[in-house]
């Protein structure tokens, strides 16, 4: 699957997508647009990048992610996930639901489109 394509296709439709960073993790071909995409070992290559960064403090209230729900009873309707909400949530179920440990690895193999992937 050429995700590259895929993700032209997406941005051509958006009229706010200015900047691609591709990384490249294959040695397929991978047409890239002049001017738009960049490549992210070579910003990272640059002397001004830093690939370390300050985290940003968010209050719990503040929006984290919207996730769509699957449209098999209506229309699909966006779900704002919060900052605090959802980091407890998750941190609680690793804990006491899947009884993770420090050195423990984990294994999901269900979609990033879908809160279970998206989350473990």
């Amino acid at each position: 699957v050429n995700l590259k394509d895929i993700t032209d296709e997406a941005v051509n439709r958006s009229p706010i997508v200015q900047k691609v960073i591709v990384y490249k993790r294959t040695g397929q071909d991978v047409s890239m647009q002049p001017g738009r995409d960049f490549w992210w070992h070579e910003l990272m290559a640059l002397p001004i990048a830093d690939p370390y960064c300050e985290t940003e403090v968010m209050d719990a209230e503040d929006p984290l992610f919207i996730l769509y729900t699957s449209g098999t009873t209506g229309k699909p309707k966006g779900l704002m996930h919060s900052c605090g909400g959802y980091q407890v949530h998750i941190a609680t179920t690793l804990k006491y639901v899947f009884d993770l440990k420090e050195d423990d690895r984990y294994w999901c193999a269900a979609d990033p489109g879908w809160i279970t992937g998206h989350s473990y």
